[in-house]
């Protein structure tokens, strides 16, 4: 698996339904989580790969040599061992994350 993000590209922001159309299409399992404004995780890895769409509102991964902001319908590819930190935006974020081992 490579880092890679996938972002909305329609002139609609989209629904959570529509992301939710995306997970059952692609057969993912996996669970919801929500982190407050401006709540930050310190640097971290993580020892499987890991989806993640965005359902609302927006997040900031802080990677060691750039910073990608995802908002609702975007999707990160963050393969295992990618040390990276986490900021979320100033409305919060809601999150879809698969772990694909």
């Amino acid at each position: 698996m490579e880092l890679q993000v996938t972002h909305w590209h329609s002139a609609a922001l989209p629904t959570e339904h529509d992301v939710q159309q995306k997970i059952r299409a692609e057969n993912l399992r996996g669970y919801t989580w929500s982190n407050g404004p401006f709540d930050e995780y310190s640097a971290h890895t993580h020892s499987f790969d890991k989806m993640l769409y965005v359902l609302s509102g927006s997040i900031t991964w802080i990677l060691p040599n750039q910073e990608i902001t995802t908002h609702a319908g975007d999707r990160l590819d963050l393969p295992r061992g990618i040390l990276h930190a986490v900021r979320v935006g100033a409305n919060g974020v809601t999150c879809f994350e698969a772990h694909l081992d």
